[in-house]
């Protein structure tokens, strides 16, 4: 594929920090994306699970988002945690891979993102302050209620897997 020089050296300067899929979508717009993502459950005593208030729709989901060049999906739903929630998390077990969901951002970005969903625990006391521009609030939310709005159909997806795994294993 060719790529005009000048957005060659611009990819050949990054900046430190610099995204990865920001430069993937200086390339291709907004065309659709296969993106690789990862997200986590982190449980309560009481079963309630964390969700995060996006920054960017008001919407509601679960802490998570999309790999960095070089992340292992593990290693994504930690980082994304932290950022996302503000707390450190580690995974201890693989719920689902998610695939067949496709999501339209309100710039128009357009993704069918494949999902890692983990079972998380808190593997530190300390916390910290979520990114402002991913998360607006973080708040535990009961199983056993109706759902809060969810940013998308994949976290609907999600909420039920968690659902399903809490009530059919007794010993997490």
């Amino acid at each position: 594929m060719f790529y005009p020089k000048n957005l060659l050296v611009k990819i050949k300067r990054r900046r430190k920090g610099l995204a990865y899929i920001k430069e993937i979508r200086d390339l291709v717009g907004n065309r659709p994306l296969i993106m690789t993502s990862a997200s986590g459950a982190l449980l309560n005593k009481q079963k309630a699970v964390l969700l995060q208030e996006r920054a960017d729709t008001g919407d509601w989901g679960f802490p998570g988002g999309y790999m960095e060049f070089g992340e292992s999906f593990e290693q994504t739903v930690k980082r994304e945690f932290k950022e996302d929630a503000g707390v450190e998390v580690v995974p201890v077990k693989r719920l689902a891979i998610l695939d067949q969901n496709f999501y339209t951002y309100p710039n128009g970005d357009r993704v069918q993102p494949v999902n890692a969903f983990y079972l998380v625990e808190e593997s530190s006391a300390k916390h910290y302050q979520p990114k402002i521009t991913e998360t607006t609030t973080t708040e535990y939310f009961s199983l056993d209620e109706e759902p809060p709005r969810f940013f998308n159909s994949q976290h609907e997806q999600m909420w039920q897997i968690l659902k399903d795994f809490i009530h059919n294993k007794k010993d997490i």
